[in-house]
Formats: C-alpha cells, sequence, structure tokens
C-alpha cells in the first residue's frame, strides 16, 4: 500500500504548461499587464491527521503544480492573524490570448484536485492589472508580481465604490483621487497593486498592500479614511493580512 508522501509524489507528476508569446490588448488597445488570483484556504481534519512529512510533501508537490500553470506562484501564511483561513496562495500570470486565464483556471483546479480533502477553500479574490485612469505615470510603489522580494505583510480586501462615485465628472473624481495619491506617496516603503475585477467578481477591485511594517500600514489606513473620497466607499472588508512563507522556509503547518 502507498504511503500518503508516495501518493503525494505520484500525483504531483500532473502538470499544464502556458504557452509564451505577445500581450493580449483590450477593446481599447489598453495592455492587460497580468492576472493576478488569491485563493485561501482552511486546513481540514484529515489533513491535520497527517505526520509532518505527509504534509510537507503535499505541500511541495501541490506548489509544483500551481507552478507548472503559473508564471509566478507565492505562499502566505494567515492564521493567527484570522481565524478562517490557514493559507492563502497568490498565483500570476501574463496572459498571451484570450484563453489564458482559462488554461490558468484549469491547471490550477487540476494542481488542487487531488488534495481536496486537505484543503476548503474559504475565499478567491482575482483580477486584472491595468493602467490608472487617475494617474499616468507608473507609480515606483506599484507591486510587481514577478520580480523583486516580497515584502513580510500582505494586505489584501475587496473594494467597491458607490454608483455615486461614477456618476461625478471625471475633474471632481480627479480632484479626491489626487488627493488620495498625495497621501500614499508620503508611506513610500509601502508597495500597492490594484486589480481591476468589474464584472468577474462580487467586487470591483481587488486591494493589495506589501509591507515591512503594520503599524505604519495601520497608519496609512487611518489617514486614508479622513478624505473625502471616502465618502464613496461602498464596501472594503473583509481585510485579511497574511505571511509570507519563502519556499525554503521552515514549514509552521
Amino acid at each position: 500500500m502507498q504511503s500518503a508522501a508516495q501518493k503525494f509524489r505520484h500525483q504531483g507528476k500532473l502538470r499544464l504548461s502556458m504557452p509564451r508569446g505577445t500581450l493580449p490588448r483590450s477593446s481599447k488597445g489598453c495592455v492587460v499587464k497580468s492576472l493576478n488570483h488569491f485563493s485561501l484556504f482552511r486546513f481540514t481534519d484529515e489533513y491535520w491527521r497527517l505526520d509532518a512529512n505527509a504534509r510537507a510533501d503535499m505541500h511541495r508537490v501541490w506548489r509544483e503544480g500551481l507552478q507548472a500553470a503559473s508564471d509566478v506562484v507565492h505562499c502566505y501564511q494567515l492564521f493567527p492573524t484570522e481565524s478562517r483561513s490557514d493559507v492563502m496562495v497568490w498565483c500570476g500570470i501574463r496572459p498571451e490570448a484570450n484563453d489564458g486565464p482559462k488554461k490558468f483556471f484549469e491547471g490550477f483546479a487540476t494542481a488542487t484536485a487531488p488534495y481536496r480533502r486537505y484543503l476548503e477553500p474559504t475565499a478567491v479574490l482575482w483580477g486584472i492589472t491595468r493602467p490608472s485612469q487617475y494617474s499616468k505615470a507608473r507609480s515606483r510603489q506599484e507591486i510587481d508580481p514577478f520580480e523583486g522580494e516580497r515584502r513580510p505583510y500582505l494586505i489584501i480586501y475587496p473594494f467597491t465604490k458607490t454608483a455615486d462615485w461614477y456618476l461625478m465628472k471625471q475633474e471632481a473624481r480627479q480632484g479626491m483621487m489626487n488627493e488620495h495619491i498625495k497621501i500614499g506617496k508620503q508611506y513610500e516603503s509601502i508597495k500597492q497593486l490594484l486589480l481591476y475585477s468589474f464584472g468577474l467578481q462580487d467586487q470591483e477591485f481587488v486591494v493589495v498592500y506589501e509591507t515591512d511594517d503594520l503599524a505604519l500600514f495601520s497608519q496609512l489606513v487611518n489617514d486614508l479614511r479622513m478624505t473625502e473620497a471616502r465618502r464613496f466607499t461602498l464596501n472594503d472588508t473583509p481585510v485579511h493580512t497574511a505571511m509570507y512563507r519563502a519556499p525554503d522556509a521552515p514549514s509552521v503547518w
């Protein structure tokens, strides 16, 4: 009879390759830079009944499968920052054709399927990057999912504006966003990634921050609460605070 560890090694042979090519463009000619997918899981009781070696093999083989479906994979610890979830996986792809997202979703599901008895999905947040309509230049504080070192902490939440926001003139919205951007630049060590998910999920955006300092990030959020644009926030919860786990870091699971 196969041990749990041997079973994971066998299941890890499943692979899904991604094609390489040029980036697609939207109907307005805007380059779609990347699709970023954040999936949160709770470990089931059956997972905790595995021995330490079997759990380590599961994580290794599962990650290999996710890497085959993605251009980049980052793993994060959630518990004990929250009680709902234990782990979060951030996968990023550079879609090269209209079926790029479909191939990624199929690959993610294929890599995860063998372990669904051990992993219970608790939330999924994803979206697509695109240039901001409120800032012409790319910010030095923008997160690059594919390059650079990851920060110790990542904060992510869904975000939706009110209908009144979109019914205002561009000039009025621009003025409020200028105030918002000015405050953000005062916290230059904090990096941000804004994902657009209009019509793709319940929220309009997914907001992602990376930081070395949770207290400093909390102060940034406090300052942004006092801006005029805050009046037009419909929803920005639940918030998930995660801790980065490097591939070679000692296991906490």
